[in-house]
């Protein structure tokens, strides 16, 4: 987590939450207990708006206040902001609730459900919750099932860390920026300022003041057509032995951009594409071997069969397919451990590894 710096969260288990994958490609299969109980029982992250939805160490709260005063200035959702205007008593009252105790929205005693106005059906007790948290004035936890249980803040974030001074908005952008550039090595400046999503001219005003205060290095990389940044402290790996798949919201696929210009891997989440239209599949996990992006395998976990079903498997043009199978049942059989299954099993047709690749792995033991 120091390295990476954020998860980013999403509501979608097809495989399993994306949370837990980044530190399963980086370490292997773990208990995904761990990670619940580091962000959400021993309170040593938190839940923020950064990268989207993310989990963040706990002690860069003071750097996200910028953005929570943002937020009560107007500068969020306009949906947020009409109800945050339009019912400020009612908003009052649900945060007096919170106070009482840690509560999800439909513990409300008047979650006011409505259907049709701002975002489908979610109650305007779940839309004050949520307004509360962008100004920060409560903090999220989840319970089983991924559901949102909101607490005061203070009861989230330590006393000490709560009493720092807050930093100017530019002191906690040139952090956040900096942050990025030691998780990231070298980048352009957009993907440096992409990362924390901070506001695209000011985050380029960051980079820029960085250059100055010489902790970045303006370089050129080999085939970019862009000016990039390496970090004064960026380490050159001598070699990496991956063999693993990703998540779609992992930082090394996350920015396309990028993915695209280090390893020429053109890269699209198809979840809300039409199925008649997709090329790759639902939720297509890149395929890691060594430093280079070789495959993709649109997977899905079946527990109540206890398998993962692989439904395509498709290998990067460039890449023998010969050499990427091995490397594909190896981090199929990880994954299969990793969400808590027996194995794995081709449910499919589609790509040119699914024919080779066997119809099942187990995992032993």
């Amino acid at each position: 987590m120091d390295r990476v710096g954020l998860l980013q969260l999403d509501s979608v288990p097809v495989v399993i939450r994306t949370q837990y994958l980044p530190l399963f490609s980086r370490l292997g299969p773990y208990d995904p207990g761990l990670l619940d109980r580091v962000a959400y029982r021993d309170d040593e992250w938190f839940e923020a708006w950064c990268h989207e939805a993310s989990l963040l160490p706990i002690e860069n709260e003071p750097l996200l206040r910028w953005h929570k005063a943002r937020c009560r200035q107007g500068q969020t959702w306009s949906g947020l902001v009409a109800l945050a205007r339009d019912e400020p008593r009612y908003i009052a009252e649900v945060l007096e609730q919170v106070r009482e105790r840690p509560l999800v929205a439909g513990d409300l005693r008047n979650p006011r459900p409505q259907t049709g106005q701002w975002w489908g059906s979610r109650s305007i007790g779940s839309l004050a919750l949520d307004w509360l948290f962008r100004i920060g004035e409560v903090g999220i936890r989840r319970r089983p099932g991924f559901a949102k249980e909101f607490d005061l803040l203070e009861r989230i974030v330590p006393a000490p860390i709560l009493a720092q001074p807050t930093p100017s908005e530019a002191d906690a952008q040139r952090t956040l920026v900096e942050q990025a550039a030691r998780s990231l090595g070298v980048a352009t400046a957009a993907e440096l300022v992409d990362y924390h999503r901070l506001p695209k001219r000011e985050g380029k005003d960051r980079v820029e003041e960085l250059v100055e205060a010489q902790q970045l290095i303006p370089v050129s990389v080999q085939g970019w057509d862009r000016e990039a940044f390496l970090h004064i402290d960026a380490a050159r790996v001598r070699s990496i032995s991956a063999c693993t798949v990703l998540s779609p919201f992992d930082p090394v696929v996350w920015h396309r951009d990028r993915a695209r210009r280090l390893f020429g891997f053109d890269y699209r989440l198809e979840i809300y594409i039409p199925e008649a239209r997709r090329v790759h599949g639902y939720y297509v996990l890149p395929l890691l071997l060594g430093d280079q992006l070789v495959g993709r395998i649109d997977a899905k976990t079946d527990r109540s069969a206890g398998v993962l079903r692989v439904q395509a498997a498709f290998s990067e043009p460039g890449h023998d397919p010969a050499t990427v199978l091995d490397g594909c049942r190896a981090a199929l059989s990880d994954l299969a451990q990793m969400v808590g299954v027996q194995g794995w099993m081709v449910d499919g047709d589609r790509g040119d590894l699914l024919p080779r690749l066997g119809r099942t792995g187990r995992l032993i033991g």
